[in-house]
């Protein structure tokens, strides 16, 4: 039984599942999304998460780091250069697996879909404004948008009012 052991081995040995690993995170970072099963998915993440925010900081320290995990120089080009320029202001999070509802034919494995957030175009919210995050309650700014409704809702009333007094004469 697998009780309290933190690493899914993937039933692969140590080396080739840091192989397994290092290859993923190159496509992931160089194609932006990968299709793959959900257990190794569920590994890539807790992977790449950390290469992500430590290409935040572009020196040669942190790009040493990074390429001795991926032993890829385009991914790590990819990732210092157009992945770090968009994530630098997601706290982390960078990653989204989404379920795919056939298993694979083989051997009925479940499959997903893992990518990268800020590189999904069908999710962003075109014209919103960013909300600013707060641990306190919103109740005054939401007292604000109500006086401002009623002092819109007084002005209208004595025009139509007018309009009324003039169509009766």
């Amino acid at each position: 039984m697998r009780h309290g052991k933190k690493v899914n081995h993937l039933g692969r040995t140590s080396a080739h599942r840091h192989a397994l690993l290092s290859n993923m995170a190159s496509s992931l970072i160089l194609n932006k999304r990968i299709t793959t099963t959900l257990a190794k998915a569920k590994e890539l993440k807790k992977y790449v998460e950390p290469l992500i925010t430590k290409a935040k900081t572009d020196s040669t320290h942190s790009r040493r780091v990074v390429f001795s995990y991926l032993q890829n120089k385009e991914s790590v080009t990819t990732l210092f250069g157009e992945i770090a320029g968009r994530t630098t202001d997601r706290p982390g999070g960078y990653t989204r697996i989404i379920k795919l509802s056939d298993p694979r034919l083989g051997d009925a494995a479940d499959m997903c879909l893992m990518e990268l957030v800020d590189f999904n175009d069908l999710y962003k919210k075109d014209g919103a404004a960013k909300k600013t995050k707060t641990r306190r309650g919103r109740k005054g700014k939401k007292e604000e948008g109500a006086e401002a409704a009623t002092e819109v809702a007084a002005e209208e009333k004595p025009k139509k009012a007018a309009k009324k007094t003039k169509k009766a004469e």
